[in-house]
């Protein structure tokens, strides 16, 4: 059978079902008591935090229609002819060239520490948050209860992240009621995840606080230190443009998936044609976008199943990856231009 993955990418794909948002006068000011007094009794239990103390801060959460409705309608559901134009163009790479030129030596330091490549740290920034400018806008207490509470699709995974959450601001003593963040509870310039931020943020400023909001060394940083923890391999292959044009290939994309399993070799011998010399033992996986009228070929390598880690979408995986490179590619030249 074709992967999903394929399946999704060949066409456009479809929204997530979700129980329309009531009208504004229809939306409650809080949860329901119940539900909030179960959620905090199992949270401080099982996490050893003060029970009054995170039901007060559950207290002043508030549920959020425009969030429900933002999860119905998310970026990485629109084909990739129109989602790539979103975070690989001439505005975002001039913005990222200009980014890694601010912060050239502290992205040194970060890439010899966690042994990552400096144009793909400074491309997840672009595309999350463009270079840290807009980090979200919602309360992360009041997006990550709306879809614990309210979002019966994905209500585990995020009842788990409002937990985190609230271990996060105890542990860091962060005001949870000030805290912004995307519709989906992201925060800081890399948008993470509150487990996400428990376990990568780092303290690479030294100065006692992991600050994913204001701090450019440990924003850069907690980013490099994601990719290094899932295994990026600096100076690794990451996409190539591909042509498959022998039927022979079919099966390919039948067996192909993430993480990359088959050597590069094997795609070759069955008509695959790679635009790019990289040695055929290794593991590869071909990845087929919707173009406008056709259908794109890559072939995508161990980096690339890397930056899925940090966001599923491939779409947003191969705009890093289109990011990166025009990024790399137009410093290298205005750099050139200025001998």
């Amino acid at each position: 059978m074709r992967p999903l993955w394929i399946l999704l990418l060949l066409s456009c794909l479809g929204t997530p079902a979700v129980t329309a948002a009531p009208a504004p006068g229809d939306v409650p000011d809080h949860f329901p008591e119940t539900v909030l007094s179960d959620f905090a009794r199992r949270v401080a239990r099982e996490r050893h935090l003060p029970e009054d103390w995170v039901r007060k801060v559950l207290a002043q959460a508030h549920p959020q229609p425009r969030i429900l409705q933002a999860m119905a309608r998310p970026a990485e559901a629109l084909p990739w002819y129109r989602y790539r134009p979103i975070f690989v163009n001439p505005s975002r790479i001039d913005a990222g060239i200009a980014f890694w030129d601010a912060h050239a030596r502290l992205l040194d330091r970060i890439a010899r520490t966690y042994d990552v490549d400096i144009p793909y740290v400074v491309a997840i920034l672009g595309v999350e948050t463009r270079y840290g400018r807009h980090t979200g806008r919602f309360r992360v207490l009041d997006a990550l209860a709306t879809l614990a509470f309210d979002y019966p699709p994905r209500s585990r995974y995020f009842r788990h992240e409002l937990a985190e959450f609230l271990s996060l601001v105890h542990e860091e003593s962060l005001d949870p009621l000030r805290l912004k963040g995307s519709y989906a509870g992201a925060m800081g310039g890399g948008q993470f995840m509150p487990s996400s931020y428990r376990t990568y943020a780092v303290d690479f400023d030294g100065d006692g606080v992991r600050d994913l909001w204001d701090s450019p060394a440990d924003i850069l940083a907690s980013v490099a230190n994601y990719l290094h923890a899932y295994g990026w391999q600096a100076g690794g292959p990451v996409a190539a443009p591909a042509r498959v044009q022998d039927p022979a290939a079919k099966p390919v994309l039948e067996e192909a998936g993430l993480p990359p399993r088959l050597p590069l070799g094997s795609l070759l011998q069955r008509g695959v044609h790679v635009e790019a010399r990289i040695p055929e033992r290794e593991p590869a996986a071909l990845l087929a976008l919707e173009d406008d009228g056709g259908t794109e070929y890559w072939v995508v390598f161990h980096n690339f199943h890397v930056i899925t880690r940090y966001n599923r979408s491939p779409l947003y995986a191969m705009a890093v990856h289109q990011l990166a490179q025009a990024i790399r590619a137009g410093r290298e030249h205005a750099r050139l231009d200025d001998q």
